[in-house]
């Protein structure tokens, strides 16, 4: 029978950095279900004094040498995971804290440099209130956006030993800042390592496709539910999803035009699989159904996804 764990939330279960030589926070058996929370993507784990504006308490102390990366819940291991195989992470639950934050401009990225915003402290800060039953958030200015939470960063190391950052997304997956991976969506991804080491965080209340200003309206996890299984029928070579909206097929670039072809190739390959077609065939049908999406342009490598809606082919 699958197993339930549950994960707290404390300095020796969270990381910043990707590596195969970490060792593992837990070891599961394929079909089991992971529950946990987690600080937001910058460790802030609370709001001190909301009058005083972005002012958060840290989950300390963390290893300055590695952990400057986003705050990771894991690395889990999964018995019997392999390279060749597939992993498959269903979102079965995300609830938010009840706040986040969201900003603009104020350090040196590409979107930064063409807008002017470059100057170290010239942000634009907001920060919110989250209802997470009504799923709104309500800003310091009166602004209000609707909820639609979502993990940013969902993925396993690559093979080669070392520190790896967590800010380029991989094949592995990771920081793939995905707004479509909602509950009710399986995530496949191609395992690099034994065991998998999957790790998991960056809370995103609600979020754009692009992540234009490099940031989402981030926010701490109060609960994560993950069921994390192995498929040998399913094999991918980059991150791909079933969602509420339809199948997703992601790949990433620092060329925004490789990487949107990256994502298309895949998803022809999916559309032969799913609907006994020849390559062409799906080419063609893909060119009436299929939308394809700016994941996010914010990360060092440009994401793409490709999405084929439910039903869109019958």
């Amino acid at each position: 029978m699958p197993t339930t764990h549950i994960i707290p939330m404390d300095k020796w279960t969270l990381h910043g950095h990707f590596s195969p030589d970490l060792a593992p926070i837990l070891t599961i058996q394929p079909g089991d279900t992971v529950i946990t929370s987690a600080p937001d993507a910058r460790w802030f784990a609370e709001r001190i004094a909301p009058e005083k504006g972005a002012d958060f308490r840290t989950v300390e102390p963390r290893d300055p040498a590695v952990d400057t990366g986003h705050a990771m819940i894991g690395p889990v291991y999964v018995e019997g995971a392999r390279p060749s195989q597939t992993l498959a992470v269903r979102i079965v639950e995300l609830v938010p804290g009840d706040w986040g934050w969201s900003a603009a401009g104020g350090y040196d990225t590409w979107i930064n440099r063409h807008f002017g915003y470059t100057e170290h402290g010239n942000r634009a800060w907001h920060v919110w209130d989250l209802d997470c039953e009504a799923m709104v958030g309500r800003n310091q200015h009166g602004h209000t956006v609707t909820l639609r939470p979502f993990l940013g960063l969902i993925g396993m190391p690559p093979p080669e030993s070392g520190v790896h950052s967590t800010v380029p997304p991989r094949k592995w997956g990771g920081n793939l800042d995905c707004r479509s991976l909602v509950a009710g969506s399986t995530l496949y991804l191609p395992i690099p390592v034994e065991g998998g080491l999957l790790s998991f965080g960056d809370g995103h209340a609600v979020q754009g496709d692009g992540e234009v200003s490099g940031i989402a309206l981030e926010c701490p996890m109060k609960r994560i539910v993950l069921e994390i299984n192995l498929r040998d029928d399913f094999p991918i070579i980059a991150p791909a999803a079933n969602t509420p909206e339809g199948w997703l097929t992601m790949a990433v670039n620092q060329d925004l035009n490789i990487a949107t072809m990256e994502a298309l190739d895949h998803m022809i390959t999916l559309v032969e699989r799913l609907y006994h077609v020849g390559r062409q065939e799906a080419l063609a049908l893909a060119s009436l159904t299929v939308d394809m999406r700016i994941t996010q342009i914010a990360n060092g490598v440009n994401g793409v996804h490709a999405l084929l809606p439910h039903g869109a082919i019958r």
